[in-house]
């Protein structure tokens, strides 16, 4: 049952994401993107500050080294990003951003590959850390899912509004998308049968999982919340960052009342 849950949750975010960009059209999407990154960064935020790191440190291992696995996890992912194999793309032509003419050209021209192979990595990653966090507990391998799947969406539809204006067809960037979203659930199987036997290595996982969370959080996505934008705009963003929060808030909450 918990692999079933596991492969559900994996697909979930991939399926989502692909469905959204299928049925909006791009001067659309701009806008759902726009929301989504408000709220991504709430539910990442909160998850793992509220949800995933209480839960790995409530375990055995000692907090020193959990805090090592942290602090080691951030400096990976400012690595990996640093070698462009883990970017996300949430910037399109006429988002408010400054790019230069043709930006989106270049990004899915020259950079298409390792965008691709980047997603496909962070994505298997993802469904190893999903796994891990059912394997621990399904409450916690749902909030967890919630946090992934909501930072997936963003990041694939992103993606979709790239490989569009670089001349993609709708078929093909979608394929593209629905691909790179299927390694989540190889991830997913493959942390079952490997992480499962392995239980001690779960809370350092988890914090793991927290470092991934908070790198996104805090690099990627609030920089692009921090521009000067009329009191209303800035008002919605808080609004969405607040409702990310307090979806995490409401399914801490029910999974301390299920316990």
């Amino acid at each position: 049952m918990t692999l079933l849950y596991i492969v559900l949750a994996t697909l979930a975010g991939g399926l989502l994401s692909v469905l959204i960009a299928a049925s909006l059209t791009v001067s659309l999407l701009g806008r759902v993107v726009k929301h989504l990154v408000s709220l991504s960064t709430g539910i990442l935020l909160g998850t793992a500050l509220l949800q995933v790191l209480p839960e790995a440190f409530d375990g055995r291992a000692s907090p020193q080294s959990l805090f090592m696995t942290l602090l080691g996890g951030l400096m990976f992912f400012f690595l990996l990003e640093k070698a462009e194999l883990y970017r996300h793309t949430h910037h399109h032509e006429g988002d408010g951003h400054h790019h230069h003419h043709h930006f989106d050209v270049e990004q899915a021209g020259k950079g298409g590959v390792s965008v691709l192979v980047g997603d496909s990595i962070h994505n298997f990653c993802d469904g190893i850390i999903i796994a891990a966090a059912f394997l621990t507990d399904p409450y916690l391998g749902l909030v967890t899912s919630l946090a992934i799947i909501a930072h997936e969406i963003p990041q694939e539809v992103g993606d979709y509004i790239v490989l569009l204006n670089a001349g993609f067809s709708r078929s093909k960037a979608l394929l593209f998308n629905a691909l790179s979203g299927l390694a989540a659930v190889m991830g997913g199987v493959v942390g079952y049968f490997l992480v499962g036997p392995w239980e001690s290595l779960f809370p350092y996982l988890l914090v793991a999982a927290s470092s991934s969370f908070i790198y996104v959080a805090v690099a990627d996505l609030i920089p692009q919340l921090q521009r000067r934008l009329p009191w209303r705009e800035t008002a919605a963003q808080l609004a969405w960052l607040g409702g990310g929060l307090g979806l995490v808030l409401l399914v801490v909450a029910v999974s301390h009342h299920g316990h």
